[in-house]
């Protein structure tokens, strides 16, 4: 199977029911974002885990994928760990300081959703999140994700903009 066909499938995979995490508000989500040029790599779910787990570090061509969390205390990032992963942020501690031991770091953390659509924006490989609202034209959305249910209007209400953004 070509790249190009297992990237299709990928799509059409998330398109069909990736969100299907928990419920997720009519208004609300969240977005896996990269930026323009994109990865060589299908954005199924089981390929996102492994991005941003880290077990896979490079793309179809070899080009290194750069994932971006919020920091661990981020509503969103709760969100995000526990609708893909299956785990809040702190669940994970274990599984990174053993993975340092092996030399494979964390992913790199950005202070707010918009330091996450200019990091993704501009880094080649990179793939982020954002809360489905905050995607804008500098960015393409490859999968969406539900929002559990518990933390929908703690991750609704950072679709609020203002000067300084919830953290």
């Amino acid at each position: 199977m070509t790249a190009g066909l297992r990237r299709i499938l990928g799509i059409l995979t998330l398109a069909a029911g990736l969100s299907g995490a928990g419920p997720v508000r009519a208004d609300g989500g969240i977005a896996v974002i990269i930026g323009k040029s994109p990865p060589h790599i299908a954005f199924d779910r089981a390929n996102l885990e492994d991005i941003f787990l880290k077990r896979i570090r490079v793309d179809d061509d070899r080009a290194a994928l750069v994932p971006f969390n919020l920091s661990s205390t981020n509503p969103l990032r709760v969100a995000f760990s526990l609708a893909l992963l299956g785990e809040r942020p702190t669940g994970l501690q274990r599984y990174w300081t053993e993975r340092y031991f092996h030399g494979v770091s964390p992913p790199y953390t950005v202070r707010s959703q918009e330091s996450m659509l200019r990091f993704v924006a501009e880094t080649p490989g990179a793939v982020g999140y954002v809360a489905s609202c905050r995607v804008d034209g500098r960015v393409r959305v490859v999968a969406r994700l539900a929002v559990p249910a518990d933390l929908a209007d703690r991750v609704q209400r950072l679709c609020v903009r203002s000067d300084k953004e919830p953290e």
